[in-house]
Order: C-alpha cells, then sequence, then structure tokens
C-alpha cells in the first residue's frame, strides 16, 4: 500500500483544494490529510482563516477523498507524522516549490500544480471589504495601522485626529484620508477603532453607532455603566457591532490559561493578583489616569477568573501633583475568594499574574498581559508544567481578526463577555465618583 500524506489550512474550501486532494490521492492508495489547527496557523501568519478547525475538517471530510484526517499542531511534526505513519509520498501545492525538499530524506516529495485564479485569500477579499477608520490622537495608532497589514480584508480608509503629526509619515501617505471633523470622517468609513479619551467614548460611540458604524473601542466603553448598557442596546437595535479592546483576550496564551484554570489544574481558586505599571508618562497626556490606561486590562483576568459577583470592593488611589492618579490598588472580595490589582504610571512593580489554588498555581512573568508563556506551579515540583504559545503584534491583530468576523457574520461572539464589560464600566463609575475608595 502506498501512502500519501498532504497538509493544508483548507480555509473556505474551494474547487482548488478539491483538485489538489484528487491529485494527492490519485499518487496512492491511502491518503491522509493535515489540517493544521488555528494556534499552528497564527504562528505561519495566517490569522485572517474564516472557519473554525472543526469546520475546515468537517469541510475536508465532507469530500469523500481522505482516508484519515489528522490535526497539524507544531513546527517540525510533518517529519514526526512521515515517520508515525509510515508515509511514502509527502504532496503539497507548486507555490511551495522547492520549501519540502528535506523531506526527501524520509519519502518522496511531490509538488503539485495547483489551480490558477482561485484562492481562499482571494475568497476572503472578493468576500468583504471594511473600510476601518482610526480616531485618536495617539501614536499607538500606528500600531493598528502596521497590524492591520496582517489581516486580509481590513482596508483602514481615514483617520481623525487633532494631532496629526503622532502620525508615521509613511501611515498619512497610505491612508491618505485625515480630518479633525467626525462627521467626515464617518462618512468614510464602515468601522471604527476609538482610541480617544474614555471620557469622550460615550459620544464617540453614540455618533458612530447613529451613523450605521460597527466599534470596536478601547476599554473602557465609558466610565459609566448605565451609558454602557444604553450603548450595548442601540447597537443591538441597528443591527451593528461593538467590541471593547483589550488586547490580552486575544492572546492565545491568556486563552489557554483560562481554560486550563477552568479544567481545575490548580484545584479552586481562591486568589488572583495581576499587577499593570510603568514608568512612563500616557502619551495622550495627562487627562489619562492610570485606572483608565491600566485598569481593565489588569480587571480582566478577575473578572473572568473569579466572576463579576464580588461581595465588597475597596479603593486605594495616590494622585500627582498634576491630580493624576498615579498609582491604584483594588481589592475585591468575593464568597470564596479574593482578587487584587495594582496599577500605576509613575511607580513599578513587577508586573506578573499570580492565580492561587488549593492545589497548586499559575504563575504569568512580566509583562503577563502580553505573555507568550506562563507555568502551572506544584509542590511537588517535578509536576511542575510551562506553556508557550506564540504571541504576534501585542494581541492587536487577533483582535482586528475577531471584529471582522463579528460584521461578517453579524454576531458577535467575544472573548469579553458583556458582563465583564459592564463590571468594568462599574469599578470605573466608582473611581470617578470616589466610591469605596481612600486617597493617600
Amino acid at each position: 500500500m502506498v501512502k500519501v500524506i498532504t497538509y493544508g489550512s483548507y480555509d473556505l474550501l474551494h474547487y482548488g483544494h478539491i483538485r489538489l486532494l484528487e491529485r494527492a490521492k490519485a499518487l496512492g492508495d491511502y491518503l491522509i490529510v493535515g489540517v493544521t489547527s488555528d494556534d499552528y496557523d497564527k504562528t505561519r501568519g495566517k490569522i485572517n482563516l474564516q472557519q473554525s478547525l472543526m469546520e475546515r475538517v468537517e469541510a475536508v471530510r465532507a469530500t469523500g477523498l481522505a482516508d484519515e484526517i489528522i490535526i497539524e499542531e507544531y513546527e517540525g511534526q510533518k517529519i514526526d507524522d512521515i515517520k508515525k505513519y509510515d508515509i511514502d509520498i509527502f504532496t503539497v501545492g507548486s507555490d511551495w516549490d522547492g520549501y519540502f525538499d528535506y523531506l526527501k530524506e524520509y519519502c518522496k516529495v511531490v509538488y503539485l500544480p495547483r489551480t490558477d485564479g482561485v484562492s481562499s485569500s482571494d475568497i476572503r477579499e472578493k468576500k468583504r471589504l471594511i473600510r476601518l477608520g482610526l480616531l485618536g490622537d495617539a501614536k499607538f495608532l500606528n500600531k493598528v495601522w502596521a497590524e492591520s497589514k496582517s489581516v486580509n480584508g481590513i482596508h483602514i480608509t481615514a483617520v481623525c485626529t487633532k494631532h496629526p503629526e503622532v502620525l508615521t509619515l509613511e501611515a498619512r501617505a497610505e491612508i491618505g484620508f485625515v480630518t479633525d471633523d467626525y462627521n467626515d470622517f464617518l462618512s468614510a468609513i464602515d468601522a471604527v477603532y476609538i482610541r480617544s479619551l474614555p471620557q469622550n467614548h460615550y459620544e464617540h460611540i453614540r455618533v458612530a453607532l447613529e451613523a450605521g458604524k460597527h466599534v470596536l473601542c478601547e476599554s473602557p466603553l465609558t466610565i459609566d455603566k448605565e451609558q454602557v448598557e444604553e450603548l450595548i442596546k442601540l447597537a443591538s437595535e441597528k443591527n451593528l457591532i461593538l467590541m471593547e479592546a483589550i488586547k490580552t483576550a486575544y492572546a492565545t496564551a491568556y486563552s489557554r490559561l483560562l481554560l486550563i484554570l477552568k479544567g481545575g489544574k490548580i484545584g479552586d481558586v481562591v486568589s488572583a493578583d495581576a499587577t499593570c505599571t510603568s514608568m512612563r508618562e500616557n502619551e495622550e497626556g495627562i487627562e489619562w489616569n492610570s485606572i483608565h490606561e491600566w485598569g481593565p486590562t489588569a480587571l480582566l483576568p478577575i473578572f473572568q477568573i473569579l466572576g463579576t459577583d464580588f461581595k465588597q470592593c475597596s479603593i486605594v488611589s495616590r494622585f500627582d501633583k498634576k491630580g493624576r492618579d498615579c498609582f491604584t490598588k483594588i481589592d475585591f472580595v468575593y464568597d470564596h475568594s479574593v482578587g487584587s490589582i495594582k496599577i500605576g504610571d509613575g511607580v513599578k512593580s513587577e508586573g506578573e499574574l499570580i492565580i492561587t489554588g488549593s492545589e497548586g498555581y499559575l504563575y504569568v512573568p512580566a509583562p503577563w498581559w502580553k505573555t507568550d508563556y506562563f507555568e502551572v506551579r506544584y509542590e511537588d515540583q517535578s509536576k511542575n508544567k510551562r506553556y508557550f504559545y506564540q504571541l504576534d503584534g501585542e494581541g492587536i491583530r487577533y483582535e482586528l481578526v475577531s471584529f471582522t468576523r463579528a460584521i461578517e457574520r453579524g454576531k458577535l461572539n467575544p472573548e469579553i463577555n458583556r458582563d465583564v464589560t459592564l463590571k468594568i464600566a462599574d469599578v470605573m463609575e466608582q473611581f470617578e465618583k470616589r466610591r469605596n475608595m481612600v486617597m493617600i
């Protein structure tokens, strides 16, 4: 029996995929098809896939051409699979010509001609054309613009800012339309990424939704819980996507961390402690408090791990001579656990995340909010385990992918659920109204 193996993402399975599988099948008697996992595709830069792993597997299965389907999950797996399954022929499309010649040491390598004029990238590009606009006065907009290049179908067509000098010359030249008129800006886009000051979020989001535009806004959505509820309702009534942007929520390592905790790897969680600090002054100016800059990020794991139904919240803040909250510590008490965050601009502490459990603990080293690595540790150190996941673009590109998918599907499946969004706004409101707060 001649065994053949091939690999691919098989996103939006099309005629070209089927022709390749048919040619691969004709090379031998038994065809194994490796479908790349979502995580592995991210490491290869393919973060714009439209279908989940299971959808892609089922599409390949439905062709009836694969005798066996496996999942490709890591670099170097092809050699392992060739040995494991006693493969005679490895085959792939001719656009990879020469790339896999190193496999000739293990089996025959065949490059198959691809069907001209059809590709998943072309299909994705034709399927959607989202004109994305950027709103804000921060250099951070350059990061969003740069990361958008890694996501198919997103086209940044306009920037609304009072300080166009924050944009690089390259960004300004490519984007073209830069204005300080919000209404003119909205008329040139389909969706907006908002990076304005938090106290302006409500008005910016409301006007955008009223204009029929989808919104991706930096957290907090607003600093008033009732305003967030109003905006969520407005987006629903207009069938628009309103999504909160906290980059950490879209990182693979962070997602896996949550799954491990839910699986009981460290027993019952009794404490969660998150620290986010920086010595730099926020580039948007003195109007930013550390609670706005770092608060949502630090609160994210507290609320996603311990929940939002805390019994007590106490806030301690230190303000500098400019009236900025330069350091804030917030403690939460739950029925059977506690949570704590330390955040600051102009102070420094170890930016780690520690989750304490009844059987062990989970440790994420600084800077935990953009980690690609964490550890599960036990009393018996021989049981300790390390987890590594690649993170590209600090999570911004994954955030953009999630946003565009939601627009295309007309449905938000958020990494940050509404309860967490509302509770973050509630804490911001408590801070603004100085409730449950001590100032030092």
